[in-house]
């Protein structure tokens, strides 16, 4: 699927442009998060493709902050780059920023980091990944970074996993009063 060894950064990074279109826009007249949501998906899948060389999913998003809200006419900008690589796995980071021409005004809507798998094609397996050859302060800095945001990824996984394994719903039922729920009787 992809050569071995090395790649830059620069070598797989992207950026999509696109207007936002009046079709685009949620019933509170703002471009609906979910046109942003789908643009970053793409903007992940060609970065990682790229450095693969080959065939990717997304396998998970971290949190995704609207900062601010995108109105129809603007050009947003996904900018997207591979911080960090471990054997089969990439983390895209993602900034996104619009410009309204109108008023000459540009803002950080979103940011986010979209971890990718390389696949195999043929038996969807996961497939090893070209390293990345870090050129600056920056890379070096986003890539340990990025090692850390996976490892803390995992640690809260398995408290999740260990909170699930423990949860007694007959001894939570204390902690459901004042919380905005009611039982059903039965």
């Amino acid at each position: 699927m992809n050569e071995a060894g090395f790649r830059t950064v620069e070598s797989s990074q992207v950026i999509l442009k696109e207007l936002m279109v009046p079709s685009y826009a949620n019933f509170g007249g703002k471009v609906h998060g979910g046109v942003i949501l789908s643009l970053m998906d793409k903007i992940a899948y060609t970065c990682a493709a790229t450095h693969a060389k080959g065939y990717c999913v997304t396998a998970s998003v971290d949190s995704v902050d609207f900062v601010n809200p995108v109105e129809v006419g603007e050009l947003l900008t996904l900018y997207a780059s591979v911080n960090y690589v471990g054997k089969s796995s990439m983390e895209v980071g993602i900034k996104v920023v619009s410009e309204d021409f109108k008023n000459g005004i540009v803002k950080h809507t979103n940011t986010s980091y979209f971890t990718m798998v390389a696949l195999d094609e043929e038996t969807r397996k996961p497939v090893a990944v070209p390293g990345l050859v870090l050129e600056s302060e920056e890379e070096i800095r986003r890539f340990v970074m990025g090692k850390l945001r996976k490892k803390l990824r995992r640690a809260h996984q398995q408290e999740i996993a260990d909170i699930r394994q423990a949860l007694s719903v007959g001894q939570e039922m204390a902690e459901l009063k004042g919380e905005n729920c009611q039982l059903a009787r039965g």
